[in-house]
């Protein structure tokens, strides 16, 4: 049935449409967040430029709440993104109450830092070291970075999808109702056409079984003429 196709083809574009949870295949997915490491070294005068490598796409520096995701990221960095030994965490010391904070405002939930004597807590940041999944606290005025780990949670903000992502996705949509309009106007000539070769008006009963098209035969009335 033609009404049938239509709504399995409106169906499988709008299917095409849907945005991804993540922004594109070079993120990956762990427990309804994207992760993606810049593998770009940067000059940097404080964490806020390392910061900006990641909200510049649409997200944040990583934060770490459970061993499982320390795991992840671990695994990650060394089979897959190939990063450096020490990398920088999305953390900073807040000396209004001694205490270290997450970037992206979440909870300090989990911590793995390491044996370490540190007296003086001012302008000291967080480092993942990635030979043993240990956290390291370090002085933040670095002049250089060897990438950013950046986090964004599920669903990813609309708002950050990249222009070419939007343009396919409204082109996409767009493509779906140009066919649907089309094939509506296309099955309605198609019955008009299939009716019009039987046209014919008659007052005869119509069928409660026929499919809008009445095939009527005519009896034209015949003159007997008698000749002498």
């Amino acid at each position: 049935m033609p009404h049938a196709a239509l709504s399995t083809l409106l169906l499988l574009s709008l299917a095409t449409a849907t945005v991804a949870d993540c922004p594109s295949s070079t993120w990956v997915q762990f427990q309804g967040s994207c992760y993606i490491f810049l593998q770009v070294t940067t000059n940097v005068e404080s964490i806020e430029d390392v910061r900006n490598q990641c909200t510049d796409h649409g997200a944040d520096m990583i934060s770490i709440h459970n061993e499982e995701e320390n795991a992840f990221i671990l695994d990650t960095l060394q089979k897959q993104w190939k990063g450096p030994d020490d990398l920088l965490l999305g953390m900073f010391y807040d000396t209004d109450d001694a205490s270290f904070k997450w970037f992206d405002k979440s909870n300090m939930t989990f911590d793995k830092w390491a044996d370490q004597d540190v007296e003086d807590l001012v302008d000291t940041c967080g480092f993942l070291y990635t030979k043993t999944g240990e956290w390291k606290k370090g002085n933040c005025e670095i002049s250089s970075v060897e990438g950013a780990l950046c986090k964004a949670a599920i669903p990813y903000d609309k708002k950050y999808l990249s222009d070419n992502h939007i343009l396919i996705s409204t082109l996409v949509i767009a493509s779906t109702v140009i066919l649907t309009v089309l094939g509506a106007i296309v099955w309605f000539l198609y019955k008009r056409n299939a009716c019009s070769g039987f046209l014919s008006f008659s007052t005869a009963p119509q069928s409660p079984y026929d499919d809008g098209c009445a095939l009527v035969v005519a009896e034209d009335d015949e003159y007997a003429v008698q000749l002498d």
